[in-house]
């Protein structure tokens, strides 16, 4: 009696099998993580232009923000070279700052030969300076930018809320966020993730999500996360105890 075998799947339908399992993958990091690992459909870059409103002690009105924001940053990663070093590794607040300061003097990340050479002259300045470059706070990374780079509008903000932020960015400002890098939950970062880290918040999405420019990866170049992710993730370095740090902000424009 013949056997009835099924007939070994055509090449054309594994495709279909391969391709469906990589959605479905990506579907489930989106869920599992709380952000677009590829966003689309993101509001056109605003270029930076000064306002003298600070929006510190000010009172916020949500209703008065536009439906979504997507500031004009420069990106880098902390490694440009994608040499992920024990030097590198310890470049997020570097690239942040080089970021922040681009998109406020209004000038390009060319390539990665550039952005390497100004995260090293920006690490010698912090040695010099400061007395290392590993790990500085939300205070020490506002010196960078009001000392090496000479912007006067730069202030930290305590505990603030979703609305100020958002306010921030209404404004064309940046938000440097220091952060639990775990918390933050990028499946993009060498696992386990930064025990701190730093990042640049350049705009929000219609839906509340937030817009950063994540030093942390190769694919940080406008990285959505949920807001909520956000807001939790976000202490400062407090000796090491990173999770216990101070919720604070750094308000550049």
């Amino acid at each position: 009696m013949l056997s009835h075998q099924k007939p070994p799947l055509a090449m054309k339908d594994k495709h279909f099998i391969i391709i469906g399992i990589v959605f479905v993958a990506a579907a489930v990091a989106a869920v599992i993580f709380g952000s677009d690992l590829k966003p689309q459909n993101l509001p056109q870059p605003i270029p930076y232009q000064e306002t003298e409103t600070s929006v510190l002690g000010a009172e916020t009105n949500p209703s008065s923000f536009p439906a979504e924001v997507n500031l004009a940053v420069p990106f880098t990663s902390q490694a440009p070279h994608t040499i992920w070093d024990e030097e590198h590794k310890e470049f997020c607040e570097e690239a942040s700052v080089l970021m922040t300061a681009s998109y406020i003097q209004n000038q390009p990340i060319p390539d990665p030969d550039f952005a390497e050479e100004q995260l090293q002259k920006i690490k010698n300045w912090e040695v010099i300076n400061l007395g290392y470059y590993k790990d500085t706070t939300a205070s020490e990374t506002a010196q960078i930018l009001t000392e090496y780079f000479g912007i006067k509008k730069v202030e930290l903000a305590s505990d603030p809320s979703l609305e100020q932020i958002k306010q921030a960015l209404a404004q064309g400002k940046l938000v440097i966020l220091p952060a639990a890098g775990r918390q933050l939950n990028n499946p993009n970062y060498r696992q386990p993730g930064p025990l701190y880290h730093m990042l640049v918040i350049k705009g929000y999405t219609k839906d509340g999500r937030i817009i950063t420019n994540d030093p942390g990866t190769r694919n940080g170049a406008d990285y959505i996360f949920e807001a909520d992710v956000i807001m939790n993730a976000m202490h400062d370095w407090n000796d090491g105890d990173v999770e216990n740090g101070e919720k604070i902000i750094i308000v550049v424009g």
